[in-house]
């Protein structure tokens, strides 16, 4: 072919398909995709570390697996790519040059995806809007004015704007499914220890980490899956594998469902009207396609969750201080980091084993208790966020939180950790934003954000379904149940018309 003009029409098994049948070429392709990039990408900064000459050199290769040849970004966090910079969203990480791929991009690789690209996180992906100072704020090509959200706003952002049907994505308190919400995309967080992230890195976040990819279509996500999903030697947490391939989950005849709800506000203290209304239509449209739906109350003590959780996230910021000092042989300051990440670094270096042990046994007792309330349902209903996409700069620190944040830093250690007041009013705002998605973190099970509503503003607003422990395929099924019902592949944002 002498060009290709048809690259909107098609997701990424689409894209490789063609490929495959030599109807157009992985060079083309990748053109096209880099033509896209350079197009949008100074009104979006999705895109912060180009790998074109990489891409155009894999190019010329033969391409197996059923994304043969389809250009991919790779999120800069976690997921070493062998003689790539990874920066984790920090100036810390300046210069860094993983030696060899992590398992996970080993696997994307193995399916046919080209990486051509590393997109933009927040650093060290530990806030739900994707505005590093390092590598700058990334925006919604829905509103630019709006965050695509985060950790995986870079990745979210380049698919709704139309550069790639598909990109990497990672989820340790929702940020999969945060940014898929907010940019009008589906994405589905893995049961915990269904994708590898090793052998490289450890299994961070006390394992409420999850790999994958925010997609336009259901069916990408299911078959990435499959190729994601798997243990490889060494690999410590592991599970049972599915029966089936997640494709033919989303290819049989849906199943009639028991199916839980709730407009509780979780750990905000309200959900917004447009959140709720999201609900309630629906629980209308599952009802008018065979399921039944039933109204609970959330089994949530906030403020104890909350303490937990903050606790446990500060001991793992605490600890990545440390490893990558001794990664990168240096020692680490203040002015290496964001203010609030040297803050949480520091409350993480002043609790006790103690605290930290109690905090984890808080977890798994919630865990515990969380799932058994729910073992009767085939999944739980809720809006993946507290509010519509919120504004960029929205989470950022206040003038006064920033003087209280470089006061906590120079505070003795033993003080700070007597703080709890402190710790369950620093991340407010956070908590009532993304007031939902972290309790699946915490418990390993699936969830996932599916695209079925946008408010009178023409903003995406996200609905989340958490299925069972191992049950992706029945959450598959049914997204592709309300993908038919309800189609969103076609929505496009204003900006998508520039690509």
């Amino acid at each position: 072919m002498a060009g290709f003009g048809e690259y909107d029409k098609y997701d990424a098994l689409g894209l490789g398909e063609l490929v495959t049948k030599g109807e157009v070429s992985a060079e083309e392709l990748l053109e096209e995709g880099i033509a896209r990039t350079e197009k949008v990408n100074s009104r979006i900064n999705a895109v912060i570390r180009p790998m074109y000459e990489l891409a155009r050199a894999r190019a010329k290769e033969s391409f197996e697996g059923p994304f043969a040849g389809v250009p991919f970004l790779l999120k800069d966090l976690i997921a070493s790519f062998a003689g790539v910079e990874m920066t984790n969203g920090s100036r810390f990480y300046r210069g860094f040059v993983p030696r060899e791929d992590s398992e996970y991009v080993k696997r994307f690789k193995q399916a046919g995806l080209n990486i051509f690209g590393k997109t933009n996180t927040p650093e060290f992906g530990i806030t739900p809007s994707t505005e590093p100072d390092y590598t700058g704020a990334s925006r919604n090509p829905w509103d630019p004015l709006r965050s695509p959200g985060g950790s995986s706003g870079g990745a979210a952002a380049a698919v709704a704007a139309g550069i790639v049907p598909m990109a990497s994505a990672s989820d340790g308190g929702g940020s999969i499914r945060i940014p898929a919400a907010c940019c009008g995309l589906f994405g589905i967080k893995p049961t915990r220890g269904r994708v590898p992230s090793g052998p490289d890195q450890a299994d961070g976040w006390f394992n409420f980490i999850a790999e994958h990819v925010v997609s336009r279509t259901v069916r990408d996500s299911a078959v990435m899956l499959d190729c994601l999903q798997g243990d490889y030697p060494g690999q410590v947490l592991r599970i049972a594998p599915p029966d089936k391939s997640y494709a033919s989950a989303i290819a049989r005849k849906p199943k009639k469902l028991k199916i839980a709800y709730s407009t509780d506000p979780a750990l905000g203290d309200s959900l917004h009207s447009d959140c709720r209304e999201g609900v309630l239509q629906t629980v209308k449209l599952l009802e008018e396609l065979g399921h039944k739906c039933e109204e609970v109350r959330l089994p949530l003590n906030k403020e104890d969750f909350i303490y937990a959780y903050t606790v446990l996230v500060c001991a793992e910021m605490s600890a990545t201080l440390m490893e990558g000092e001794k990664i990168l042989g240096r020692k680490g300051t203040s002015s290496d980091f964001e203010p609030r990440t040297w803050a949480l670094m520091k409350l993480g270096r002043s609790f006790h084993g103690g605290d930290v042990a109690a905090a984890f046994r808080y977890m798994n007792m919630f865990s515990r208790q969380w799932m058994t309330y729910f073992q009767p349902y085939d999944c739980l209903l809720t809006s993946t966020l507290g509010t519509p996409p919120i504004e960029v700069g929205g989470l950022r620190p206040t003038p006064s939180e920033l003087v209280q944040l470089k006061a906590l830093s120079h505070l003795p250690i033993g003080f700070i950790a007597k703080q709890k007041d402190f710790v369950l009013k620093a991340g407010h705002r956070v908590y009532q934003y993304c007031s939902q998605t972290m309790p699946a973190n915490v418990t390993g099970q699936p969830s996932m954000s599916v695209p079925l509503h946008w408010n009178a503003q023409n903003l995406p607003i996200g609905m989340m379904f958490t299925g069972r422990f191992g049950e992706e395929d029945v959450l598959l099924n049914l997204a592709s149940q309300l993908e038919e019902a309800k189609p969103w592949a076609d929505k496009r944002p204003g900006i998508y018309a520039g690509v």
